[in-house]
């Protein structure tokens, strides 16, 4: 089922990425550029309730926090919906006031499309909301014999010890397990793998493989796993120890 979500967010490239990122995953998010227009927006009587609010901190007309205390105070039912806000702001004080007015996740900036999808799934069932259904079933977890990974904690581990990687690599080894069995190419890969336009570089992606098998491999000098198909990519085999 689809759901809907609303970003308050004053940087326009930033929500038509989130917007695109997340309306892969079945969501429809619609965007208030401001806290009056976002305000007005969750008080619409024609407008759907949104399942979640992802809330910036810093916008131009309101704080962040004030828009938080004024949306848990209304005498209408979005007064309860989820609240997960952002912030370019380093200071903790600003996580914990946040937090304690009743938002239920807080994520700062620069952050990875992934995780904010991630967090806005574990939020949501937080809430007893399930969310669209996802290529794996809505499962958090992949499981490939001794490979167990955990896309809602961004965790990987070989049979029961936490493999080391970089949040890059994770992401790149869940875009390949996703799509285990199906040879992609190096732009497809980097395709699948969103967010990253520093990592955009054919050759690093060779260079990230090399890690992640180094990670999850008995023998990273031959692969069972993760495999080289000469000329075209990688696939990531179904069938596994």
């Amino acid at each position: 089922m689809t759901q809907h979500l609303l970003m308050i967010e004053d940087d326009e490239r930033l929500a038509r990425m989130v917007a695109e990122y997340l309306g892969q995953s079945g969501y429809v998010v619609a965007h208030a550029p401001d806290a009056t227009r976002g305000l007005a927006a969750l008080q619409a009587p024609q407008a759907p309730l949104p399942a979640l609010v992802i809330l910036d901190l810093m916008l131009p007309d309101m704080d962040g926090l004030e828009v938080c205390r004024r949306i848990r105070g209304l005498a209408t039912a979005a007064a309860r919906v989820p609240l997960l806000m952002l912030t370019a702001k380093g200071d903790p004080m600003d996580r914990i006031i946040g937090l304690e007015m009743g938002a239920d996740d807080y994520l700062p900036k620069p952050f990875e499309p992934r995780e904010l999808l991630a967090r806005i799934r574990a939020v949501l069932r937080r809430h007893g909301e399930a969310g669209p259904a996802d290529p794996q079933g809505g499962q958090p977890h992949l499981r490939f014999g001794s490979l167990d990974i955990d896309r809602d904690a961004r965790v990987v581990q070989l049979a029961g010890e936490p493999c080391e990687l970089t949040s890059y690599q994770f992401d790149l080894l869940v875009a390949l397990a996703e799509r285990a069995g199906r040879v992609l190419t190096r732009d497809q890969i980097m395709e699948a793998v969103r967010g990253r336009e520093l990592e955009a570089f054919d050759r690093s992606i060779d260079v990230h493989i090399g890690r992640i098998r180094a990670a999850i491999e008995a023998d990273p000098k031959a692969p069972r796993r993760i495999l080289t198909v000469r000329g075209v990519g990688y696939v990531f085999a179904k069938q596994q120890d």
